[in-house]
């Protein structure tokens, strides 16, 4: 194998593929990235058997040669040490050489760099998904990145319960419904997608980690759009000339409808950052106690935000509110799960429906139907 390649166009493709590479594997040959130079261009993979990632560069791109195929190839190269190098290269261009041996040359400028590849054929396949064999289901990049951003932060991080680490996703009626919750709080994002009418797709479960991780791959260009292929046991994200596949989660995610509740005996609404503000300074206190509890009480007119410190002392505040309907009401929650919910919305209103001191509270962006967070009340005495 023999290519020159610019230097900007294979920084970014490793930083891609290295987000799927770990270091904890107990498989070797996926501590390292694999490189394949094809005529038509060079595709570079990392994967650590749940979430895999091809980065491809075309030979040009908008009349830019970014690489040059001598020789075609492949070859697995340490992915940190592939990494560092990279970056590190003095000149605009990098000529990668691999000889019979997998002895890789690496030269740039005056800097040259001798590397011992590891043999591709042990890397393992990338699963096969054929685009004609599936419904396609089509989002613009920006809206799945608010998705995966109003979603994910609430699947939860212990693995007693595998199936709560990952976000689930209904497909049906040209709809995407995604669900997270850790059992202390919920996040709903429900969207009007791109698909065929007959798609249709029940309790997909994505993890958690790969949707992260696929969060940071994403940019904001709102043109684009990413294209999701889904399998029994895979999910494929490709846009433009990236393929991010992930397993999915195996078991049935819970009924969660019937958490959210349908009644409603106080409802305040009121400035999203005003009481997230609020909340962050009451917290100041919070946070040294055990739960990091904030209490809140209604007034006629405004709402109080409380917390209180045995060592530290104590913090009140008025916010005012637009609007208040029902009952006084006296509630004590997390001020850490509150405010990862509140920091989410990213309208400047908010309704937030209580059904009493002890039951979840769900709050919601006034003007958007499609976000709905819940968080669960905290006893106190």
């Amino acid at each position: 194998m023999k290519m020159t390649v610019t230097k900007d166009k294979l920084v970014e493709s490793v930083n891609h593929v290295m987000k799927a590479v770990s270091s904890r594997t107990t498989i070797p040959i996926l501590t390292g990235i694999k490189i394949t130079a094809s005529l038509d261009g060079v595709t570079l993979t990392g994967s650590d058997s749940d979430v895999s990632i091809k980065s491809f560069i075309p030979l040009s791109e908008n009349d830019q040669q970014n690489v040059t195929i001598e020789k075609t190839g492949q070859i697995v190269l340490q992915a940190k040490v592939f990494s560092d190098i990279v970056r590190k290269l003095p000149s605009d261009t990098i000529e990668i050489e691999v000889d019979q041996r997998l002895i890789t040359k690496i030269t740039a400028g005056s800097s040259e760099f001798t590397l011992n590849g590891l043999d591709p054929e042990e890397y393992p396949l990338l699963p096969v998904i054929d685009e004609e064999d599936n419904n396609i289901v089509t989002i613009k990049k920006d809206l799945l990145k608010h998705v995966i951003r109003q979603t994910v932060y609430a699947v939860s991080t212990s693995e007693t319960r595998p199936i709560l680490t990952g976000v689930k996703w209904d497909i049906q009626n040209g709809k995407l419904d995604c669900v997270s919750t850790d059992s202390h709080r919920l996040a709903q994002r429900v969207l009007p997608i791109t698909t065929d009418d007959e798609t249709n797709y029940q309790n997909i479960v994505i993890p958690g980690k790969s949707l992260n991780e696929l969060y940071k791959i994403l940019d904001d260009n709102s043109e684009e759009s990413v294209r999701v292929i889904i399998t029994n046991n895979q999910v494929l994200f490709k846009v433009k000339n990236i393929d991010f596949f992930s397993r999915l989660l195996d078991g049935n995610y819970p009924d969660t409808n019937r958490l959210i509740p349908t009644d409603s005996k106080t409802t305040i609404t009121l400035s999203t950052k005003g009481l997230l503000h609020a909340i962050e300074r009451a917290s100041l206190l919070a946070k040294e106690e055990r739960n990091n509890v904030v209490k809140l009480r209604t007034h006629e007119n405004s709402v109080e935000i409380l917390s209180q410190s045995a060592e530290l002392g104590r913090v009140y505040e008025d916010v005012p509110v637009e609007k208040i309907e029902g009952e006084d009401l006296k509630i004590s929650f997390s001020a850490k799960l509150t405010m990862e919910a509140l920091s989410r919305i990213d309208a400047q209103t908010i309704q937030i429906n209580f059904t009493g001191a002890m039951r979840p509270f769900v709050i919601r962006p006034v003007g958007d139907d499609g976000i709905l967070m819940l968080v669960l009340p905290v006893r106190t005495f």
